[in-house]
């Protein structure tokens, strides 16, 4: 055969897969092997479980964390009561806007409380753990971080050792750091996920630090005397003799977000060496190896930090450990998030784009909803457009720390278009909303539920599970989507408070056993049905007409079809030229196909049908 001869016969080739939905290689893959088989799980340390009651925020603590205002008194929140009902001590300090209280409630989460509950994750199924910041901090969320090489004292067992450990440090120095109490129990955490078989990511805040930072402080104090003066965007000093102020850029206007100043290498010199010391740290504790060390980094609004800076930091995490993972928040349109996920910077993204899809297909209304062909078309979309691998190791997700909850996205379907994120953003928030229904999910809501389950785990890529939505938990966008978790060991107040403090029919809180023994099974279908984690995808069906969508997912020794009847009506669905036994891995029910698979489905469910022989 000559060279021509095999130029087109290549060519046909990728033509032949890219027809049947086959990704195809276009150059050496650069993502993390396990990532394909990652099932991620979400969790807001603050709000997952109290497992050290000693180490609780006190009032000094939280300074410096919006709302910026002293309040006149504060307490550990109750873990159990009733999430929008003010408890006495937040009547005491008079404020009539309910996200204040939100804001400042803290109710002890803590490492302790995550080390505690990993059995529960094994048994759940995760296998893997992305930790919103762990970093000191004084807010709820430690998006506002007083540096990136202490784990926020709260989170350990001494809280003022560990502070005034710290003062004997130079923190721009990093041979002075020391190691906290709280930094070693985050390195027991990691060490025990591990010995489960899940691995840990952290949350990494490069765009920013907080006001109560150690760089930002000295700033203040010292102006443009301070070692750390060129780390910020520094409008002016203060100067008292010509009248000037000191101004800064925060974070989009929020002064609490001190920005740190890029140049044409990305954020510059000083906070650069820093993160990178910060980032080893993590990764090679005390430089005993990297098996002691996180996993990789989530990177928090990466659209922000400008792509050299990117670049040089995967350069230097993968010289550390190769097999880390690094995944970006973006929320961007598929083509705009491209550069990131094109081998010189991320691995992965927090996969939005795979969330609206599904919310368009499964949930919303008739004006925002779309069809069985347009969703494959979407959806192929997003597997083709980058480079090999990226789809199978993106985080599926549908809700996390930064939208409403699943189960209330169903129940508030038709309020706005998930994929206008920006507007929607606002319109999914309670305290900004009033006609935003803030009840628990009833069970055809729940259903819904389920039906994304089975696509989540059974599609093309990681899924992500934000921590309690397998318990049924509810609740609009921040701080809504932020409520403490619910366990069974716990009693819980009803919620029969809303916002404005009315009050409303009492929805009781307790885990939702059902939907959570779904997870459990549909997790392990994935688990033990490989085809689902690096298998080849391909559309077998997306009918407008009856609202079915099914694809096949399928290796060199196995075939699984995935049918979902998105339909309101129970319907008897034919795939065509399919031959052989399949067992139902949901209801483990056996279906015999010759020369067409039939299957009867109820309204709003699913089937995923594995070939057990020819």
């Amino acid at each position: 055969m000559n060279r021509l001869c095999i130029i087109l016969f290549l060519l046909c080739l990728i033509g032949a897969n890219r027809a049947h939905g086959k990704t195809t290689h276009r150059r050496v893959e650069f993502v993390p092997e396990w990532a394909k088989h990652a099932i991620w799980y979400q969790i807001l340390p603050e709000r997952f479980r109290n497992g050290d009651a000693s180490n609780d925020p006190k009032m000094k603590d939280i300074l410096g964390a919006d709302p910026q205002e002293t309040p006149r008194a504060f307490e550990t929140h109750p873990w159990t009561s009733d999430w929008y009902k003010l408890q006495p001590y937040e009547k005491e300090n008079g404020e009539k806007e309910m996200w204040k209280h939100l804001l400042r409630r803290r109710y002890g989460g803590d490492l302790q409380g995550i080390i505690d509950k990993l059995d529960y994750l094994h048994k759940l199924g995760i296998n893997a753990i992305y930790l919103n910041p762990v970093f000191f901090s004084p807010s709820l969320h430690k998006y506002d971080g007083n540096g990136y090489h202490h784990i926020d004292p709260n989170f350990g067992p001494d809280p003022e050792g560990d502070r005034t450990l710290m003062q004997t440090e130079t923190p721009c120095c990093p041979e002075t750091w020391v190691w906290t109490k709280a930094d070693l129990l985050a390195l027991e955490l990691i060490q025990k996920a591990h010995a489960f078989g899940i691995r840990v990511i952290f949350d990494g805040v490069f765009n920013h630090l907080g006001q109560n930072s150690f760089a930002f402080q000295d700033v203040l104090k010292f102006q443009q005397k301070s070692r750390y003066s060129n780390w910020f965007n520094v409008k002016s000093w203060k100067n008292e003799a010509i009248g000037t102020n000191f101004e800064y850029e925060g974070w989009f206007g929020v002064k609490s977000l001190p920005e740190f100043r890029e140049d044409e290498n990305g954020i510059v010199a000083g906070p650069r060496a820093y993160i990178f010391a910060a980032t080893k740290r993590w990764m090679n504790p005390m430089n005993k190896g990297i098996q002691f060390g996180i996993d990789g980094w989530r990177l928090d609004v990466a659209f922000c930090v400008t792509h050299p800076f990117w670049k040089a930091w995967r350069r230097w995490v993968k010289s550390i450990n190769p097999e880390a993972y690094l995944t970006a928040e973006l929320v961007l349109k598929p083509e705009e998030a491209l550069p990131y996920l094109s081998g010189e910077e991320f691995d992965a993204e927090m996969n939005y784009n795979f969330a609206f899809t599904a919310a368009e297909f499964l949930f919303e209304s008739p004006e925002y909803s779309i069809k069985p062909t347009e969703f494959d078309q979407k959806l192929k979309h997003l597997r083709d457009l980058f480079p090999e691998g990226v789809a199978y190791v993106n985080m599926n997700l549908f809700g996390s720390h930064d939208s409403n909850r699943i189960g209330s996205h169903i129940v508030n379907r038709g309020i706005g278009r998930y994929r206008d994120w920006g507007k929607y953003y606002g319109t999914s928030k309670p305290l900004d909303n009033p006609n935003y229904l803030v009840r628990k999910p009833n069970p055809d809501e729940i259903a819904l539920q389920k039906l994304f389950i089975i696509l989540q785990m059974t599609y093309v890529g990681a899924p992500m599970i934000y921590y309690g939505d397998e318990v049924g938990m509810w609740g609009g966008n921040d701080p809504d989507c932020r409520k403490p978790m619910l366990w069974d060991d716990l009693t819980y107040e009803a919620e029969a408070t809303n916002p404005d403090q009315s009050l409303r029919a009492p929805d009781s809180l307790a885990c939702n056993h059902d939907l959570l023994a779904f997870y459990r099974k549909l997790i392990h279908i994935r688990h033990e049905t490989p085809e689902l984690r690096t298998g080849t995808y391909k559309t077998l069906s997306a009918d407008d007409t009856d609202n079915i969508f099914a694809f096949e997912r399928s290796d060199d020794k196995n075939q699984t079809i995935v049918i979902l009847n998105n339909a309101s009506s129970q319907q008897i669905i034919s795939i065509p030229e399919q031959t052989g036994t399949f067992r139902n891995l949901i209801d483990k029910g056996v279906i015999k196909a010759k020369n067409e698979l039939k299957v009867t489905l109820s309204p709003k469910t699913g089937a995923v049908l594995r070939r057990i022989n020819p």
